[in-house]
């Protein structure tokens, strides 16, 4: 293994670690917005915040690919042993962030009449969503700059950092939130202003951080910047993760469409389930982290023996999660429901399914780890033509099921989880074969 590479359970940790303990935050945020808001006695107020928050979920989820291709980048330009294209690949992505966040803030207008002619919500509701949604909407630009700075620390192996700016963005925005609607009374609007304020700090802190990583020294030459073979892989990785980032929400998109069209009980049953897959997710994504940073420096450095340890562990590790988590929840699932909503026909349709959606983290291992390996090693259009192929049984297999009612829709997206992942797996020795050839260094 070469020398500058180094794989070891306490690497995989000390990335994925810190990225599991900024997922864990998250919720908190969701949780403290929808209380303050909740305070106000307007259900429609609370359904309008709920109802923009699912459209800019579904939005900036779209174009995850800017942390994504970033930590894939920074992280072979660091094992390449290159400092200049690491300084580069964070400011080729940050003018790109920065133009697609400008140009989502001017089409502001027509984005929200598609958005809620699309959702559906009552008039009162989607009065209240469009206040905060033209608001929370300015924020575009710094999240998008929050997705490449949170990308380039990842790919430079200092998680640590990234959780704290991550963090930091959350503890803003619970504290804002909480002054601008409960302590002054700005209502609606003051969630939405609060969104902004902590996104624009993050961002100023992420830069902050970056330039005294850097030393100072943020310059790189203009050719190399726009070196058109570098521009047009970026472009090209981008729009490859872009395809199947939007094939991955469309999914999740269908299983709540379905859940909605077989009634108001499921629907709500199924959102109670769904937070084990959520909750799932934030260690699996952690792991996924420590394979795209591993994996991307292994690959940068062209060091097949440590890209190969850094699969095996991962592997591993998300195997031993996925099974512990889903064997917890087999165990305490009908406890969780009961926290997570009060209603007895809720609890109880949600038990009836508790079992599969048990199954999720489990099922998941492999489509996660995978999409960690393919992130860093940027095998972006295979990724995306196997996230095709896989949406595409998906939806097979649930016609096939329509007879089972809602067991048959959670079959159905459990099918959608496990082969994903394992056609990444079936592909993986092809691509490894193509991108290590024997024989060359």
């Amino acid at each position: 293994m070469s020398p500058g590479v180094s794989v070891s359970h306490r690497r995989v940790f000390a990335i994925a670690g810190p990225a599991m303990l900024a997922n864990l935050t998250t919720p908190l945020l969701g949780i403290v917005s929808t209380a303050a808001i909740g305070r106000l006695g307007d259900p429609h107020l609370l359904g309008g915040v709920a109802l923009a928050s699912a459209a800019f979920d579904c939005l900036f989820w779209l174009f995850g690919f800017l942390r994504m291709a970033t930590v894939a980048f920074t992280a072979q330009a660091l094992g390449a042993g290159d400092r200049d294209e690491v300084r580069a690949v964070g400011l080729r992505a940050l003018l790109l962030g920065g133009a697609i966040g400008v140009t989502l803030v001017a089409l502001q207008v027509p984005l929200a009449a598609v958005i809620f002619s699309l959702m559906g919500g009552s008039e009162a509701v989607t009065t209240a969503a469009r206040e905060y949604f033209f608001i929370r909407l300015w924020s575009a630009p710094m999240i998008m700059g929050n997705y490449v700075v949170l990308g380039w620390l990842i790919g430079q192996a200092r998680p640590r950092l990234a959780l704290a700016v991550q963090v930091g963005i959350n503890l803003v925005n619970i504290g804002f939130t909480l002054f601008l609607v409960l302590g002054i009374g700005k209502g609606i609007a003051g969630a939405a202003i609060a969104t902004v304020i902590a996104e624009s700090c993050g961002l100023v802190a992420g830069l902050i951080i970056a330039w005294s990583i850097l030393g100072g020294r943020i310059g790189v030459k203009r050719e190399l910047l726009f070196d058109r073979a570098r521009l047009s892989r970026m472009l090209v990785v981008n729009r490859d993760i872009l395809i199947r980032t939007a094939a991955l929400i469309a999914a999740f998109l269908f299983f709540t469409s379905q859940s909605a069209h077989a009634g108001d009980l499921t629907l709500a049953a199924n959102a109670v389930l769904y937070n084990f897959l959520m909750i799932g997710s934030f260690f699996l994504d952690g792991l996924a982290n420590a394979a795209e940073q591993l994996c991307g420096q292994s690959f940068g450095a062209r060091d097949r023996l440590a890209f190969g340890k850094a699969v095996k562990l991962v592997l591993g590790w998300s195997t031993l999660f996925g099974i512990a988590v889903s064997a917890l929840f087999a165990l305490t699932g009908n406890a969780l429901i009961d926290i997570v909503t009060t209603s007895p026909e809720v609890r109880s349709a949600a038990r009836q399914f508790m079992l599969l959606a048990a199954l999720a983290p489990a099922c998941g291992v492999l489509a996660y780890c995978y999409d960690g390996i393919y992130i860093g090693a940027s095998w972006a259009r295979e990724m995306r033509n196997l996230m095709l192929a896989a949406f595409a049984a998906y939806l097979a297999a649930w016609y096939l099921l329509i007879p089972l009612g809602n067991a048959g829709l959670w079959i159905a997206f459990l099918l959608f989880l496990l082969i994903r992942g394992l056609l990444q797996a079936w592909r993986y020795p092809a691509m490894v074969r193509v991108s290590f050839p024997p024989g060359k260094p």
